[in-house]
């Protein structure tokens, strides 16, 4: 399948591939692609296959160069247009992390600006050791949505993110690991194949309980007040689960668990 707005997204044993594919520009994400983030999330929010997603860049030189700064001249010419985008970046990052099930950016090459920012927005980061982070928004002189920046400072703590906004300097993935805020950092040729192994584990685990485990960590990171009370009706429904009497079953019967979702 794939959405207006160069987003490729394909299905496969749960597992949704979400590709940024504007190479050309280093696959900078365009109004558009923000709009078609936004659409799969809020069709991949009602019940279905997908248990996880994988989000990436096309090719191993960006995941992405962040906002397509061709739309600037029209779309944030001014502070009305500035706000207006900012929504809509704000729109896509807030629904990926909102997603109920786990998230994974599968990071290679740069991932600046914005990027950096829908990196943040999904649960778990694995990098190429020779990728790096980025906010060269000091160099553009444009003013960083705080929306954005507490996203940032949640994954890269607050200390480094900023360095990133003060010096506009990069950061390499190795150092982002080594702040918590990469889960695994791997040689290019492996990490691929690391993101859909991780991928996988979790794809073969109770959704029920990934989402009621998604909810609770929103809730303890300042997400608004009903999610506390969506996190706990959440868990008491996996408690109930046909899912859980199969876990303790396969448990008890030393196989592999069956999990459907119900």
């Amino acid at each position: 399948m794939h959405l207006a707005g160069t987003i490729a997204i394909s299905v496969e044993g749960g597992i949704a591939r979400l590709v940024l594919s504007n190479p050309e520009r280093r696959n900078a994400i365009s109004s558009g692609m923000w709009r078609a983030l936004s659409a799969f999330a809020a069709d991949a929010a009602r019940p279905g296959d997908i248990r996880v997603a994988i989000l990436r860049g096309e090719g191993d030189l960006a995941f992405s160069g962040g906002a397509d700064i061709s739309d600037f001249d029209t779309a944030r010419s001014d502070a009305s247009g500035a706000q207006s985008y900012d929504d809509l970046v704000e729109a896509a990052c807030s629904a990926i992390e909102g997603l109920p099930f786990p998230t994974l950016a599968l990071v290679r090459g740069a991932c600046v600006g914005a990027g950096a920012a829908l990196a943040a927005s999904c649960d778990l980061r694995i990098a190429a050791d020779d990728a790096f982070f980025a906010i060269p928004a000091a160099r553009l002189g444009l003013g960083y949505d705080p929306r954005g920046f507490a996203r940032l400072a949640r994954a890269f703590g607050g200390q480094s993110v900023r360095t990133l906004f003060f010096t506009a300097e990069r950061m390499t993935a190795v150092r982002a690991q080594e702040v918590g805020a990469v889960d695994l950092c791997l040689p290019g040729a492996e990490v691929e194949a690391a993101a859909v192994r991780m991928a996988q584990r979790m794809a073969d685990n109770a959704p029920l309980t990934l989402r009621a485990a998604k909810l609770s960590i929103r809730a303890t990171e300042g997400a608004p007040h009903q999610v506390l009370a969506e996190a706990r009706r959440a868990t008491a429904l996996a408690n109930a689960s046909a899912d859980y009497r199969e876990g303790r079953l396969a448990f008890a019967e030393k196989r592999a668990p069956r999990f459907t979702g119900a």
